[in-house]
This record gives C-alpha cells, structure tokens and sequence, in this order.
C-alpha cells in the first residue's frame, strides 16, 4: 500500500487528571473529525490503544460535539477523555477561559476551563438504578462478603452519564483488591453496567475524601488510574449515605490510580437544594505528552 492512498490522523496523547503534572489517565484527543466516519474513530481508537479516544467537531446549536469511542466500541460519555479535549483545545488557543457547551450522548453539558487550566465538567443529575448484595460482589473482586458488609455502606448502581457500580471496601482493603475480569465482564454485561468503582474512604488527615480503582474489563478496561464520570457517580453516592445536608455544596477530592503507580486527582463537587442533587461537577488537569499520526485507508 502507497503512503498516497493513506489519509493522516493528528492526535494528541493526553495524561487527564495529573497530580502536579505526573500520573493521571491516558486519552487520546483528535480535533476537527467532521471527516470522520464511525469506523475510522473506532479504528484510531484502537490504533491508540487508550482506554478512551475523544473526537471533537463543531456543533450549529452548542459549542461542540464530543464522541468517545474504546478500543471496542462508542460510549455515551468519558469524563478524563472530556478534560483532555478541553484542555488540547485550550492549549492549541481554539477557545479562551470560560464557560463552553458540549452535546454528548449522555446530554447537553457545560464546561468550564479556567486561566490556570483546570476544566471542570457538568455531569448528568444522578440516577440511582439498583443495588447488589455483598454476597454477589464478593467473587467479583477477590473479597470476603463479611469484609465488604462491614462498612455498613451498600453496594449501588450510580450513573451521571454512564452507570458504575459503586462498591465500598474497609480501609486498607483497596490495594488488595482482586479483579475476576471474566466475571466482572459477564456481570457488568448482564447488568448493563459499564464497570465497578470500588472506594475506601480516607480518614481526616488525609487530603483526599476516598481512594479508588475502577475496573471495566467488558469495555477493555481492566483497571483505569483516573474516571470522572465513575468520580461524579461516587460524590453523588457519597453525599446520599454520608453528607445529605438540605442545602449545601460539597466539596470532594478522590485519589486514583495508586495500584496502578499512577497516582491522578480528581475533584467533584456537588450541589444540594432540598436534599437533592441539583449540580455534579467534576474538575482536573491535564498536560499533553505527545503526538500520534494515525494512517488511514482513503
């Protein structure tokens, strides 16, 4: 095959959710893909290798089109592939601080970049789809059911854009945690779930409120060192059980990645009036590593 029969890809490799530049998640960013078919996102994302590839288009009625697409498939919504895209365009000076909008297929959702960089995204208001027992989970990630009962938390299904089972472990149990991919695979394609969540809650001295992992084998994930649409799902779960004032904001600060030595940080931020979530809001950095040309068949 001719090089003159290829069509070239620009594409940015983008570490999301970095703590003091280092860490954080992988995803691959490609501007301007209003020539792109399906296909061709789903073969660049592949070539990637990345967890998450993000392409961006311009959009009639919002700012822009985001599309997100695994090594398998199209998802809805990808929080870490989200701050990457932003932060890409930021950096290139396609658009200034200030507040955007993005259609997705999890919904219509602002963005707001800062002059240090930081994105903070809007996800969809909560739906809680369910609960499991801890007898059920217990296989799924290598732990007791004794073990996961005794922080008296349960174990739930929490989607603001994409559902994650949200499944908390005594402190101290995170690091030894250990994944069945094929049964968490089967489980999460039975339930139509995207992945687990699994957390610990940190004590006072810590900085961060929880520590987690995430792990999505059915999307070829099998663990992920930073998720922000996984981190919107836990602040909402973690103000349902623990911090349900009437009307506040709340503030959260997660870790992840650790297992992975890939430490990322993640904030999330929650609105209540009423007692109800009225406001999910998850922020971060990003930093640009390098660039990948993508060869496509024309």
């Amino acid at each position: 095959m001719e090089w003159s029969s290829l069509k070239q890809v620009e594409t940015f490799l983008v570490n999301s959710f970095v703590l003091e530049g280092s860490g954080g998640n992988p995803a691959g960013v490609v501007l301007n893909a209003e020539h792109l078919s399906g296909a061709e996102k789903l073969q660049i994302a592949q070539v990637v290798g990345f967890s998450e590839t993000v392409f961006v288009t311009r959009d009639k009625e919002v700012d822009f089109e985001l599309t997100f697409y695994t090594t398998t498939e199209e998802v809805d919504f990808c929080g870490h592939a989200t701050l990457a895209a932003f932060s890409v365009m930021f950096e290139q000076g396609m658009i200034n601080a200030g507040k955007y909008v993005q259609r997705t297929k999890a919904g219509i959702l602002e963005v707001h970049i800062d002059t240090n960089g930081q994105v903070v995204m809007q996800q969809r208001l909560p739906d809680f789809l369910g609960s499991f027992s801890y007898q059920v989970i217990s296989p799924l990630i290598g732990l007791d059911e004794d073990v996961l009962a005794s922080t008296g938390l349960p174990i739930e299904v929490v989607t603001t854009g994409l559902a994650d089972m949200i499944v908390p472990v005594p402190s101290g149990y995170l690091d030894i945690v250990k994944l069945n991919e094929d049964l968490m695979s089967q489980f999460c394609k039975k339930h139509n779930l995207v992945g687990a969540h699994v957390f610990e809650l940190n004590d006072s001295k810590s900085n961060y409120t929880a520590s987690c992992r995430n792990f999505a084998p059915l999307f070829g994930i099998p663990e992920e060192s930073a998720t922000g649409s996984a981190s919107g799902a836990l602040a909402c779960y973690l103000t349902k059980h623990i911090n349900s004032d009437s009307n506040t904001t709340i503030d959260y600060l997660f870790e992840q990645g650790r297992a992975m030595e890939c430490v990322s940080e993640i904030s999330a931020t929650i609105k209540l009036d009423n007692g109800q979530v009225s406001e999910v809001k998850v922020g971060g950095y990003a930093k640009v590593f390098d660039k990948q040309a993508v060869a496509l068949e024309t």
